[in-house]
């Protein structure tokens, strides 16, 4: 997992700034885990077995002084080429009670992309 660093100009650093350039850039898709203990679709329409997803990057954030301020941040692609993301604290601190959850994301293949390639520019 990649701790975003200041030394890169114009490299992206905090939460609020990567969610702004994902907004930007129409990633405003929120994957999010079904009743069937899989990953759906924003829109509910599609349900995910992590051999249909790729974690094409992934962000992870720490607080300064408060651990429960811990996040990560998974960018996601399907095999159709559609692109979202999950959102979650960390480590003890999860927002994702779901069953299979954390089990679920270690299944999914990862392709770390830069985010030129992500994102078309910085």
């Amino acid at each position: 997992m990649e701790t975003p660093t200041p030394n890169k100009p114009g490299e992206m650093t905090t939460l609020s700034q990567i969610m702004a350039k994902l907004h930007s850039k129409g990633f405003d898709n929120e994957f999010k885990v079904s009743d069937h203990g899989r990953m759906q679709s924003p829109d509910g329409d599609q349900i995910y077995n992590p051999e249909d997803l790729k974690i094409i990057k992934t962000y992870r954030f720490e607080g300064e002084s408060d651990p429960s301020d811990n996040s990560v941040l998974y960018l996601l692609e399907d095999q159709e080429g559609h692109k979202g993301y999950v959102l979650d604290a960390y480590g003890m601190y999860s927002s994702h009670d779901e069953a299979g959850f954390d089990e679920f994301l270690k299944k999914i293949p990862v392709e770390d992309r830069e985010e030129q390639v992500i994102f078309g520019g910085l």
